[in-house]
């Protein structure tokens, strides 16, 4: 196949996640002012898009809390530094079973399993630029943990994000959910052209693989915008890869926590450690204005 490289290119920084990693890298950021400095910092090394969870400031653990997302939303916004606000809407889809030959009742204790309203409140509150749609249900490394996204809870949250004219970011781990995903444009659930992130290498979706990943590639349609990332030491191999396959960047301590073996990342550094390796391909990058043009964004107050 013909090289098809990008030549301006937006880097994504996945400033914080859902995973355990708290305890993991004192880098992670926990509390909202934390996580709001952590993409600044990430902003003014080079990253044009950040996408941002939130989690308990005491204990690091992964929260929905409203009040923290407003109060992310809200320092970023008046940071003195411009970048576009991408919001996580994957949290409240988490089914944990009992053991094989007892799997229900579920483990209430680890299960978050809430409705499509309450899965976006967050979103329709606080009105980011773009928001996150996990495009199809899928097991994890863990053994009875499930990530639950059925068709009609998808329709149900890509309608009403579609409708708040905030722009859907698709998450895709594995082919059936660019699959799905198109099914949706075509229904007019979510807009055409789409905003896709290939998510490589997270067990069990896609495996870490080129073939795969230009699979996953050749399954974009031509008119679409595709992002791509993978996890741990494969983060920045995936910068070129995604480069030279005609998408943009995504890196950050959600996907990986290290700079070099044995030494932990920033996110301001893995964004300059990308940053170098595309402006050494040849390639430009795109600043927050040049995306929103790209990618047909609004930038809203909050409710």
């Amino acid at each position: 196949m013909p090289l098809n490289m990008t030549r301006n290119v937006f880097i994504t920084c996945a400033v914080t996640g859902s995973g355990g990693t708290q305890d993991k890298s004192p880098h992670v950021p926990r509390s909202p002012k934390q996580i709001a400095d952590s993409a600044i910092a990430a902003a003014k090394a080079g990253a044009a898009v950040v996408h941002c969870h939130v989690r308990d400031p005491e204990t690091g653990a992964p929260s929905r809390d409203l009040s923290l997302y407003r109060e992310v939303t809200e320092r970023i916004r008046d940071a003195d530094v411009d970048m576009v606000l991408n919001l996580t809407a994957g949290m409240g889809g988490d089914m944990v079973f009992g053991s094989p030959e007892a799997p229900f009742p579920l483990n209430e204790a680890a299960t978050d399993m809430i409705g499509a309203t309450e899965r976006v409140a967050h979103v329709l509150e606080c009105k980011p630029e773009i928001c996150t749609l996990d495009c199809g249900t899928m097991n994890f490394a863990e053994a009875d943990y499930v990530m639950t996204n059925t068709p009609g809870m998808l329709r149900a949250m890509g309608q009403m994000m579609t409708k708040a004219g905030v722009r859907v970011e698709i998450e895709a781990f594995d082919t059936g959910h660019l699959w799905f995903a198109k099914e949706l444009v075509r229904e007019g659930v979510l807009n055409d052209p789409a905003l896709v992130q290939l998510c490589m290498g997270v067990p069990w979706g896609a495996p870490n693989d080129l073939n795969t990943f230009m699979a996953m590639v050749n399954a974009v349609p031509d008119n679409w915008t595709f992002s791509a990332f993978s996890l741990g030491r494969s983060q920045m191999a995936y910068v070129a890869a995604a480069v030279l396959a005609g998408g943009h960047v995504r890196v950050g301590l959600e996907d990986n926590l290290y700079l070099d073996k044995g030494v932990l990342a920033t996110n301001a550094q893995l964004v300059e450690r990308a940053r170098g390796i595309i402006e050494g391909m040849g390639a430009s990058l795109m600043g927050p204005d040049e995306v929103r043009a790209h990618l047909g964004l609004t930038k809203s107050a909050p409710t």
